[in-house]
């Protein structure tokens, strides 16, 4: 997606060689009318998928997924990080590495709303070594259900957690590939990627 690309290099900054700040736009402060482009650019890309639920996990992926639901006029569940004492004790769980935060988390979705007959799509904000993804992934499992496709915003490749992914058989889709970052002068460069 040529149009986040160029969102990245004009709005983001390079903070090292492995850290990309996007937080005025995508994280922390969300554009939501580029969520939606991004939404309807998911749906173009999983159009041919029986999706009928989308799984993300908490907080940053949340408004993109919210925007891909709306797309696809299908429910968005997001795995919690924590337990809530609100929260139904029948759960799906999994341990996830957080890379930004450089800690495990153990997350959770409810059984009530993933199961064997969900054809899911995970969509997350930023993959780098994947292992939000794969925890992803062991929920959809746990269920039974079936993994659709995983979309991605914005994924480094230099770190192959995406590569990983597919050639574990996974289809997955990213609208920005970063290739490397360099910190001194700022620049970006992407993977150059075919028509998805």
């Amino acid at each position: 997606m040529k149009r986040l690309e160029e969102r990245i290099r004009k709005d983001g900054v390079v903070k090292t060689s492995q850290v990309l700040k996007v937080d005025s736009f995508l994280n922390h402060q969300m554009d939501v009318t580029f969520f939606y482009e991004m939404g309807a650019e998911f749906k173009r890309l999983f159009a041919d998928r029986p999706i009928n639920k989308i799984l993300t996990i908490e907080a940053s992926g949340i408004g993109i997924a919210i925007m891909a639901g709306l797309h696809f006029d299908v429910p968005v569940v997001f795995a919690k990080k924590a337990q809530t004492s609100n929260m139904d004790e029948d759960v799906y769980a999994t341990q996830i590495h957080s890379f930004t935060h450089d800690r495990m988390n153990r997350v959770v979705v409810s059984k009530q709303y993933l199961h064997a007959d969900d054809h899911v799509l995970i969509i997350d904000d930023f993959l780098a070594n994947g292992c939000a993804l794969e925890g992803l992934i062991d929920l959809v499992k746990q269920a039974n259900g079936t993994v659709e496709g995983i979309g991605i915003a914005v994924e480094k490749g230099f770190q192959k957690g995406g590569d990983r992914l597919r050639k574990q058989g996974y289809r997955l889709a990213s609208l920005a590939i970063v290739e490397s970052m360099d910190e001194t002068s700022g620049e970006i460069v992407f993977r150059d990627q075919k028509e998805q």
